[in-house]
């Protein structure tokens, strides 16, 4: 068999133990043909195909991100909604909602998100005359970092149809003041009346988000994403799936609230190919961080009424973990707290996943753990699915409202010695897609400007460069039952890889974050060079 293309005079990390490194790769068709030195693979090249010197940069398997907002982030960006990340105060926050109410018609909705009310003096959460002072002929729905809480203006408020007489629903919070009126923040589930009220994109909208974003993933060095799912993104991408323009591998969940849709068309994980395949049912089990919702076993340091809120009672859990299992189906949980994932796996353990099902059961973030579910996650064959970037965005709001028990919080190293399988993601649009960012934090724990000092954030929870990379390779192939044709650099796999501007298993590893992505090869296409 000859190659179709060759890259050569690289330093090829597989992620294989077998064969760890090379200089060259030869690819044909789709599929890895070989790995090896120069003088092995050249012969092996048909003539007139390309050969690619690599200049001695280094080559890695393609980066797949685990846990990302695809759709969302996507469409987001396609319609300029409002960044509202890192801005440093409320002030800043309302003169860019401002700006957007002037260019848009009147009773047009404004989104956007990104704020955290922990950044701001007083850290409390802002109220929905804030909003209507700037824009008080606009629907405005605002999320926080975390999408966890949702700030919202008065016009909002009345076209979802929330007032004063409108209960909480299971698993959110309506905050009222003390006349008992909405404030304008809505917690958890408590937004969802007001999304539902925002029209929905149409496909073809989303089809050219899509393409924008498949275009910037590419050039992150991103081969693959697991996306939480929606019907309008699933749509879409079976379009560009069908019109030979999805550029990268999308494996998409089932959102809980189309579990009974599922279950009816007799749909189960793993149904596609290697390119667009159906993934698990994403389940929540709590809120987040950053608004004190995600619930915990003992309250949050100096709020001693607070426990943040489960999604679910343990027995509403149970049973859409078991009615998921009866039909083929897989799950992804959301847990954050201690508490949210100590539910979460007592729930699988009841309601195993079947012997031979197409998917692992998974947990997204894993954020926080109590000693003793540590190694349950391996024993139950639970995949941890984490955003190492969360740890240094957060670590200033985790000490603060987490106090010790931060030592089992972010827990990549613990949670990597346990056996269990680690998968790394970015959680954007909540932090940047950017996946050597991740790996940057992995390895340091620390942030771009080298805080909180050489060691890092709770240094025995870092990683070593190896270890990350297998994260976003063969760990989130791994999620995806596909670690026998992807993850690594071995011959018969699908010929996806990433060639670097710098030696990442090399360079300091602060200097991760100056590397680049020179060359994104995807189905054994190159489709991003720089």
């Amino acid at each position: 068999m000859r190659a179709d293309l060759l890259l050569y005079n690289g330093r090829v990390y597989t992620m294989d133990p077998g064969q760890p490194s090379g200089q060259a790769v030869a690819m044909t068709g789709n599929r890895i043909l070989a790995v090896g030195s120069d003088a092995e693979l050249r012969p092996l090249l048909r003539p007139g195909a390309p050969a690619v010197d690599l200049g001695g940069r280094a080559v890695i398997p393609g980066l797949i991100d685990a846990h990302v907002h695809f759709g969302s982030f996507s469409i987001g960006t396609y319609q300029n909604r409002v960044d509202l990340d890192n801005v440093p105060t409320k002030a800043e926050a309302l003169a860019r909602v401002a700006q957007a109410a002037a260019a848009k018609q009147a009773g047009a909705w404004i989104q956007g998100a990104g704020w955290n009310k922990n950044l701001w003096p007083g850290a409390g959460f802002p109220t929905a005359s804030d909003l209507d002072a700037i824009a008080p002929d606009h629907p405005v729905a605002l999320q926080d970092k975390s999408h966890h809480a949702t700030w919202v203006n008065s016009r909002a408020l009345e076209v979802a149809g929330i007032s004063a007489n409108t209960p909480d629903p299971p698993g959110g919070q309506i905050v009222r003041d003390e006349q008992g009126e909405p404030t304008g923040m809505l917690l958890e589930t408590a937004a969802d009346q007001v999304f539902e009220a925002i029209p929905e994109p149409d496909v073809q909208m989303a089809v050219a988000a899509l393409r924008q974003g498949i275009a910037h993933a590419q050039r992150l060095g991103l081969t693959g994403v697991h996306d939480p799912g929606h019907a309008i993104v699933l749509s879409a991408l079976q379009m560009l799936r069908a019109e030979g323009e999805l550029g990268l591998r999308a494996l998409v969940h089932i959102p809980s609230g189309d579990l009974g849709a599922a279950v009816d068309l007799g749909l189960c994980s793993g149904f596609g190919d290697d390119v667009l395949r159906i993934g698990g049912v994403k389940l929540f089990a709590d809120g987040a961080l950053g608004p004190q919702t995600a619930h915990m076993l003992a309250p949050y340091e100096g709020e001693l009424d607070n426990v943040g809120i489960p999604t679910h009672t343990q027995e509403e859990l149970f049973d859409l973990v078991r009615q998921a299992h009866q039909v083929g189906l897989s799950v992804a949980v959301h847990a954050i707290g201690d508490a949210a994932n100590r539910a979460v796996l007592d729930a699988i353990e009841r309601s195993p996943c079947p012997a031979g099902s197409p998917l692992p059961d998974r947990i997204e973030h894993v954020q926080i753990l109590h000693p003793d579910d540590v190694p349950r996650l391996s024993k139950l064959g639970v995949v941890a699915s984490m955003q190492p970037i969360h740890a240094t965005s957060d670590m200033d709001m985790a000490e603060r409202y987490w106090g010790r028990r931060c030592e089992l919080a972010y827990a990549w190293r613990s949670v990597w010695d346990s056996g269990a399988t680690l998968a790394f993601g970015s959680d954007c649009p909540v932090e940047t897609l950017d996946p050597l960012a991740g790996i940057h934090a992995a390895v340091t724990r620390r942030r771009a400007d080298g805080s909180p000092g050489p060691e890092g954030w709770i240094p025995s929870q870092r990683l070593t460069v190896e270890q990350a990379v297998h994260a976003y390779t063969l760990g989130a192939a791994g999620a995806s039952a596909e670690a026998d044709m992807k993850g690594s650099l071995v011959s018969g796999k699908l010929a996806d890889l990433v060639v670097l501007s710098r030696d990442i298993f090399r360079i300091e590893p602060m200097e991760i974050l100056d590397a680049r992505v020179k060359m994104t090869v995807f189905d054994g296409r190159i489709v991003y060079e720089a």
